[in-house]
């Protein structure tokens, strides 16, 4: 469907929404073959975290250094960026494949990381202010329409690299391998390319208005309602980011399967988000948001007061998602909507800053479920797993010291992961032999080093370790949502504020930008 200016509004729309695919699969991907690159390229647990926080680096940076100047380079411009960026961190990403062992290669795997990551930005630069100016009169719908791509790409990448590793050798082709893995990201990436790169973009809303450069970000800086939004959008994105970190992690500690109940909840996003137009139409987007709020803060709560049973937990999971669901995408809809004349720079600050403020609640939640670690955990047998590590693991440190290439791929694991175990293991003992008490902090990351160690030699210690590990993880890690959950209740009484001053006013009203 074209309007009189030759604008393909449909094909623009789904090849954005299609755009959004990358991102999804890039995430679930890259996290499913971290073992792999680990084993393959001889990488230390250190540097597979950095290839796998790499995408988002690499999206933080295009969203903050890009994405103020959308009014300048236009979605054209941008578009191509993100395409470009998308194919040239992929194919660097794969081209580190024939260099296996070499020092060298994680560089290559690093920097392909950054480059799908800056594109993966790009795309939310371009697009969530295009679905906004294709759509002027039905923002908040169609931004939850192109969002739901995210979620449901989730679930489709996920299952499909599960099926590739399980499925495993087809015809004397390992089909699970991490290079066609991530081959497939290949598929959308030429498909949104050929489906918006030969169309004609339309200009953002305030340049469509004539509203100069100048005075919108003027208008964007100094507006405190503009400021207000994105503080909320700090907590509700820390809210929905921070907890889906930690979901799968707390109930594998409690005997549940945590990627089928994340599976469920991206799921139930998708699903919500593609049929969020009735929402949009009875309850306004800060009505939505005041009852994602409350949903929200109640799943966390009931992640944190339920324990092992498996019908609570897909309940808490399901009241957690329906809450998630709206808050992205009706959140910028809403900044779209209430303050059109701050344009791109409002919806890129609201995204940017919003995920800096997520990051950021990782490391909250992570400090928070530290501290009640210990009272999870198994005295007797938690000094007995450190003891042993203590008498053993120099060995290890020797061997992989004396080691070559050849002999480390043999080995299967590296003196930095086996060092930075025995190190972990022994600043926590001493803290216990002093103290008479665990260190919440201390205590977990020896734990966890000794899990991530690969001594495939002590395969009996790694067990009794993760098995001490995850009863102490489940219960910090639900006490971390116990923190955090009433938030949402605090962030519901704000949109209804909102929401209430709208019906007295006569309803929720759009703002239009006029020419």
């Amino acid at each position: 469907m074209s309007d009189s200016n030759a604008i393909n509004r449909q094909r623009l729309f789904w090849g954005i929404c299609i755009a959004l695919l990358p991102t999804a699969f890039s995430f679930v991907l890259v996290s499913n073959i971290l073992n792999q690159l680990k084993t393959g390229f001889i990488l230390t647990n250190a540097q597979v975290g950095y290839i796998g926080g790499a995408a988002l680096w690499g999206m933080a940076v295009s969203l903050l250094t890009i994405g103020p100047f959308l009014e300048k380079i236009g979605f054209r411009k941008s578009a191509i960026g993100a395409f470009l960026c998308h194919l040239s961190g992929v194919t660097l990403f794969l081209a580190a494949a024939p260099f296996e062992g070499e020092p060298f290669a994680f560089w290559i795997l690093f920097m392909g990381a950054i480059g799908f990551g800056a594109g993966n930005g790009l795309i939310e630069v371009t697009g969530n202010p295009m679905v906004a100016a294709l759509f002027p009169n039905n923002k908040t719908t169609k931004l939850n329409h192109f969002h739901a791509f995210f979620p449901g790409g989730m679930v489709f990448g996920g299952l499909l690299g599960w099926v590739m590793t399980q499925t495993g050798m087809i015809g004397g082709v390992n089909i699970g391998h991490w290079t066609l893995q991530i081959a497939i990201i290949y598929i959308p990436i030429f498909i949104y390319g050929a489906m918006i790169l030969p169309e004609k973009f339309p200009k953002t809303e305030t340049a469509e208005a004539g509203i100069p450069t100048g005075e919108m970000v003027r208008y964007t800086l100094t507006h405190p309602l503009v400021w207000g939004l994105i503080v909320l959008k700090m907590i509700t994105l820390s809210m929905e980011m921070g907890p889906s970190r930690w979901i799968p992690e707390v109930l594998q500690a409690a005997g549940v399967h945590g990627i089928l109940v994340f599976a469920w909840i991206s799921g139930l996003m998708m699903v919500l988000r593609i049929f969020a137009a009735p929402f949009v139409e009875k309850f306004s987007p800060p009505g939505m948001l005041f009852g994602a709020s409350v949903l929200t803060g109640a799943g966390l709560l009931m992640f944190a007061l339920f324990e092992t049973e498996v019908v609570q937990m897909m309940i808490a999971a399901t009241v957690f998602g329906c809450g998630v669901a709206f808050y992205f995408p009706t959140m910028v809809g809403l900044m779209s909507e209430r303050f059109p004349k701050a344009g791109s720079l409002g919806i890129v600050l609201l995204i940017g800053i919003g995920f800096v403020a997520a990051g950021g609640s990782n490391a909250i939640m992570g400090e928070i479920a530290d501290g009640y670690l210990p009272d999870g955990l198994n005295e007797e047998r938690t000094v007995s797993v450190f003891e042993r590590v203590e008498e053993r693991f120099p060995e290890y440190v020797e061997t992989a010291e004396a080691a070559s290439i050849e002999e480390l791929a043999e080995l299967g694991y590296r003196e930095v992961d086996v060092e930075n175990a025995l190190n972990r293991t022994q600043a926590a003992l001493e803290y216990y032999r002093t103290n008479n008490e665990f260190d919440g902090t201390l205590t977990g990351n020896a734990l966890r080093a000794i899990v991530e160690s690969g001594v495939n030699q002590e395969q009996e210690l790694i067990t009794d370790a993760s098995q001490v590990l995850r009863p102490a993880d489940n219960y910090g890690g639900r006490m971390a949502f116990l923190w955090i959950g009433p938030l949402g209740f605090v962030v519901a009484v704000v949109f209804l504020v909102i929401y209430l001053n709208d019906r007295k006013k006569g309803g929720y009203k759009a703002e239009q930008l006029k020419k």
